[in-house]
Formats: structure tokens, C-alpha cells, sequence
């Protein structure tokens, strides 16, 4: 499964934490825990710096729980208490619009979401051009849309990472734009990630999700960071007015809701300090322990937390 187009060093080295602005955290908390195995290691309020290097002054002082899934100790997913704004339907504009999530059985956790704040939207089946991997995508109760995965094949020789519990971590985070070449260079340029074809797709779940015909294909290709099963998928979705894409609606100063943040590890912050909503800083809470952080605003608008590995 190794076909990587180019060969890099790539400046991102993994994916470190997934955030979800929800309007209800303490639900959002519960069903994570209960039908997704995660545990608590931090709770607390967002402070007033870290607000302002998301650009979403408003989010000070809102609610911040952190989990880590089962097996893992340095892989997070956050929740943020954001208000949710009108007419925000998950997969149908842009900015991030899915978190990827390795588990051990795809079809076992299918029948345990099944009666479950989870909605199914997409039921496990095998991937179009790689069979042997089978993913289900579900919408959660903060309208965060996330993708399970399992390996069906050989686990050694795949291009996913191992599980390291029944659910485990985030391994591609997903972005969408009205423009794949400007999302590809972007992400390429700046950070030199390993770069797969490109394919023209159909997707279920974004076809339902936009009311597209179901000949209609988008533009995609995952690329890969340094550490083995981390990626960035890049999806084009249909723009002109027959199709319903849109930005994303934001209530002002706050997050983006549901798949709000992803946050990658990087080597060094000085490449990319200059491009910052805010000056790198040092931060204490669990998702850094205690090293320098910065974000950027990515072409399509999301939010891409660094982090310094050192």
C-alpha cells in the first residue's frame, strides 16, 4: 500500500491532539468516555492567550475538558464549550470536517454506536481503492463528523498505524476547500509532506451530506507526515450555484463548531512563527506539557495548532 508519489523529511511530525468546539461538553465528555473508551486527563477553562492564538478571544474562560483514547498517553482529543451557530451542517463547508480514528473492529464498534448519541451516517464498508481497509464515518452530538477505520489485511505492511486499544487514535485529520491545488501546495510547500495520487471520488457521506448526484466525485489525496499513519486527507468540494459548499458559519470570536482545531507536532516553530495569529508562547496544559505552541489559519480557513517537539 505504499504509494507515495514523493519522498520527503516531512516538517510535520504527527498529529498531536483533535479539538471539538461542542455547545454542550459535559454530554459531549459522556459519550466519549462511555462508548469510545476515552479518559479524562485534564479538565479547566480555556485562558485568555491560548483564546487569542485561536482567534477566538470569546472562548476565554469557556470550559476545556481532555481526553486520551485507550492505550495512548500524548495522542489527545479536546472539547471546548462553544455556542453552536445556525444552519451548520457537518461535510458541507469548509475548513476541517473530520477526524479519522484507527479501532480495532469497525464492525463491532458499528454495533455498539448503533443505540448511542452517535449517528451512523456512512455504515462500514470497504474503501473504493484500498479494500482491505473498511471505515464507517458518524456524526457526534457537538455535530463533530468522525471516521472509524480498521485494517482488514495485513496490519504490518499497512499504511494505517496499529490500534492501541478497541478505539484508537486520530491518524488523519480531514480539511476541505473550494480549491485542491491551492490546499495542496499549501500543506506540501510549507510543511514538505509525502504526497499520494490524487483521485476523483465518490464519497457517500459528503454526496448525502450536500444533496449531490450520486455520480458526482470530488477531488482527494491523503499526505503524509514524518510519523508512520499520520495524514492530512484534502477534499475539493463542488463549488458554483448548484452546489451547497459554503464557508463555515462561526458565531464571532468563537471556534469553529464542531471539528474545530488539529494540532501537529513539529521540529522547530521559527519557520512559521511569522505567519502566526499569535507569537509562539509556552503552555502549560496537557496538550503542550510546557512547550511553545503557535497556530496558523490554513487556506480554507481552518485552524492548524503547531506544536515544538523539543
Amino acid at each position: 500500500m505504499n504509494d507515495w508519489t514523493t519522498d520527503t523529511q516531512p516538517g510535520l511530525l504527527r498529529i498531536v491532539a483533535a479539538t471539538t468546539a461542542t455547545p454542550d461538553i459535559d454530554a459531549s465528555e459522556r459519550v466519549w468516555c462511555d462508548y469510545l473508551g476515552h479518559r479524562v486527563v485534564e479538565r479547566g477553562t480555556v485562558p485568555a492567550a491560548l483564546a487569542a492564538s485561536w482567534e477566538a478571544p470569546a472562548s476565554a474562560g469557556a470550559p476545556m475538558v481532555t481526553l486520551v483514547p485507550e492505550g495512548e498517553s500524548d495522542v489527545f482529543v479536546r472539547l471546548v464549550q462553544t455556542p453552536a451557530p445556525r444552519g451548520y451542517r457537518p461535510l458541507t463547508t469548509f475548513g476541517w470536517n473530520a477526524f479519522e480514528i484507527i479501532v480495532d473492529d469497525v464492525h463491532a464498534l458499528a454495533e455498539r454506536l448503533a443505540d448511542s448519541p452517535f449517528e451512523i451516517i456512512g455504515p462500514p464498508k470497504p474503501l473504493q481503492f484500498m479494500p482491505s481497509i473498511v471505515a464507517m464515518q458518524v456524526r457526534g452530538p457537538a455535530n463533530e463528523c468522525l471516521y472509524f477505520t480498521m485494517e482488514s489485511g495485513d496490519r504490518e505492511t499497512s499504511i494505517l498505524p496499529p490500534p492501541a486499544g478497541f478505539v484508537g487514535r486520530t491518524f488523519i485529520v480531514v480539511t476541505a476547500g473550494w480549491d485542491f491545488n491551492a490546499l495542496l501546495r499549501w500543506y506540501v510547500d510549507k510543511f514538505e509532506l509525502r504526497e499520494r495520487p490524487v483521485r476523483q471520488s465518490k464519497v457517500a457521506v459528503i454526496q448525502a451530506a450536500q444533496r449531490l448526484d450520486p455520480e458526482q466525485t470530488i477531488e482527494l489525496s491523503a499526505i503524509g507526515m514524518r510519523q508512520r499513519g499520520n495524514l492530512i486527507e484534502l477534499d475539493a468540494y463542488p463549488t458554483g450555484p448548484r452546489f451547497p459548499a459554503a464557508p463555515r458559519p462561526v458565531i464571532a470570536g468563537h471556534l469553529p463548531p464542531g471539528n474545530a482545531i488539529a494540532t501537529f507536532e513539529v521540529e522547530s516553530l521559527a519557520p512559521f512563527a511569522g505567519e502566526a495569529i499569535w507569537p509562539p508562547a509556552r503552555r502549560d496544559e496537557a496538550v503542550y506539557g510546557g512547550r511553545q505552541a503557535c497556530v496558523l489559519r490554513g487556506p480554507a480557513g481552518e485552524l492548524v495548532e503547531l506544536i515544538e517537539a523539543r
